[in-house]
């Protein structure tokens, strides 16, 4: 049963990837990516401070978040060939700032997304 929640869960979390890419920003920064894994790693925060203050919540509605909703939505995998590409065209500047700032901002993201949490609860 559990499969079901996290592909319904990775299939909106894809919608909403997908959606981030098609607004209309033209630069050589992947500034799309970077933004959807920030706001991924704030839901997943955001997430995991709910659960670690409410142990009745239902592990299928866990999985449906963590691993299919965020699964789905965050690009670490396209990160690391976009932060590849920018070292291959010689952008090493640009290559290292989007790490460090991918990096630094999605931990922010969690440890924001895990205070915001305590608000709800």
């Amino acid at each position: 049963m559990g499969f079901l929640f996290v592909a319904f869960g990775g299939a909106l979390g894809a919608i909403g990837r997908y959606a981030i890419s098609l607004l209309p920003v033209k630069t050589s920064f992947p500034v799309l990516t970077l933004v959807t894994n920030i706001l991924g790693a704030m839901l997943i925060g955001f997430i995991a401070g709910i659960v670690s203050n409410n142990n009745e919540m239902s592990p299928n509605v866990v999985l449906f978040w963590k691993t299919g909703v965020c699964g789905g939505f965050t690009t670490f995998s396209t990160f690391s060939l976009e932060a590849f590409t920018l070292f291959e065209n010689k952008a090493y500047l640009l290559g290292g700032a989007y790490i460090f700032l991918s990096v630094v901002c999605c931990l922010t993201g969690i440890f924001f997304g895990k205070k915001l949490a305590v608000f709800v609860h």
